[in-house]
């Protein structure tokens, strides 16, 4: 069956950076268009970044430029470098697939979550 597990979130001061992964099985990791998304308290899902088969990435305006999406389609892992952290980024940040491979929503499956905190 499909299995999405993030882990790498913990607490980070504003300014700084973590590293999220995840470890994709049950599926054929390097076809689907796969993302991060995150869940802030009291608020909806949103989604941050995505990255195509082939490698194309594609970011929320929120986090361009300070967030870096990739994958190993060996290794079946997913991975988001998070630098300049804001208070702003503290949520719950979810791997999730894509339908196919061109389109990153809605998403068909989706991780437990890993929860990211930055405060000082």
């Amino acid at each position: 069956q499909v299995q999405l597990v993030e882990s790498g979130g913990g607490l980070a001061q504003p300014g700084g950076s973590l590293r999220l992964s995840c470890a994709a099985s049950g599926f054929t990791f390097s076809y689907y268009a796969m993302s991060w998304a995150r869940q802030a308290p009291g608020k909806g899902l949103e989604w941050v970044a995505g990255i195509l088969g082939s490698g194309e990435a594609s970011y929320a305006d929120s986090v361009k430029g300070r967030f870096t999406i990739s994958r190993d389609n060996v290794k079946n892992t997913l991975t988001l470098q998070m630098n300049s952290l804001k208070a702003e980024d503290t949520a719950l940040y979810y791997c999730a697939r894509g339908p196919g491979h061109r389109y990153y929503t809605p998403y068909t499956y989706r991780g437990q979550g890993t929860q990211v905190t930055v405060s000082s």
